[in-house]
């Protein structure tokens, strides 16, 4: 290539990448949390005061088509937590490829309780026992709405395909949202939820229902959960949640948990209180709480 169609090639890749940085643009986000927490005191937990640092970039443009794109990407003291590019096509739905967060499909609606702070398994029920959810690492996402349906699905492609969507609607009663889930995780799970959630005024309640139907020996999990959160105005709300799960072994995982949060400017304060009885089907009792300061920048 002689040197004429070199300078050709770099002016015009550097109009390329000058045009893109024009038609789009790209925010930073932080936050940084400070907690202590406690648990049993049977429990070997070490230094009870923790940090915690996360940044996020979120870009956008548009296309010459009429679309647009987007971009994410998280991470968390230095770890990689989520990320997706995705295509808006306008009626036609948003598709692209990400991981991470609640994603798409049947990970969009995994915990529909209203919490003012945590999930009322969080810290005690390490195994995530009821909660639906198949792989989320590189998947390809589809969303968009149909008549007031709401559509979300997700295909995985990995040693076994994991495929799910989820269903929403909202437009039978003001303030009332119904879903569905369905997923597989390749020959081995088949997954379920159904839940309601009802809004009034600073009130919010939720039920759920999730089924892990495992193969070979492995016992199903089939979750119930309970939940209601309450605004007491703009800055302060409170919640209170359960979360029963059927391990198939004659002895239910009991959760039940007590949240609040305070929230001044990008200050917001939290107390957590979980409490969880026969954690994976055995006998005993785990407990958790947390006193947390966070900042959003």
């Amino acid at each position: 290539m002689n040197n004429l169609k070199k300078l050709g090639l770099a002016v015009a890749g550097s109009t390329l990448v000058a045009s893109s940085a024009y038609a789009g643009a790209l925010d930073v986000s932080g936050k940084a949390k400070i907690s202590m927490k406690s648990a049993d005191d049977d429990e070997v937990t070490g230094n009870s005061f923790s940090m915690d640092k996360g940044i996020a970039f979120t870009g956008s443009g548009d296309l010459d088509n009429g679309m647009s794109v987007s971009y994410l990407y998280k991470m968390s003291d230095s770890s990689h937590t989520s990320s997706n590019v995705l295509i808006d096509m306008g009626d036609a739905g948003v598709a692209g490829i990400g991981r991470g967060n609640s994603g798409a499909g049947i990970r969009t609606v995994r915990y529909k309780l209203p919490t003012a702070g945590e999930e009322v398994w969080d810290d005690t029920d390490t195994d995530d026992n009821g909660i639906v959810g198949t792989g989320d690492t590189n998947a390809l996402y589809y969303t968009n709405s149909f008549g007031g349906v709401g559509f979300s699905g997700s295909y995985h492609k990995d040693d076994d395909t994991e495929k799910s969507f989820a269903l929403t609607y909202s437009g039978l009663v003001d303030g009332l949202t119904i879903g569905y889930g369905n997923g597989e995780v390749g020959s081995t799970q088949d997954q379920m939820t159904m839940f309601v959630t009802y809004s009034m005024g600073g009130l919010t309640a939720a039920y759920q229902v999730a089924e892990l139907d495992n193969s070979g020996a492995t016992a199903d999990e089939d979750a119930t959960g309970i939940g209601v959160s309450f605004a007491v105005n703009e800055s302060l709300s409170v919640s209170y949640g359960i979360w029963d799960v059927d391990m198939g072994t004659g002895t239910d995982e009991e959760s039940s948990g007590v949240s609040a949060s305070y929230t001044s400017g990008g200050m917001t304060v939290g107390l957590v209180s979980n409490a969880t009885d026969n954690v994976a089907g055995a006998s005993g009792e785990d407990t958790f709480k947390e006193v947390s300061v966070s900042f959003a920048f």
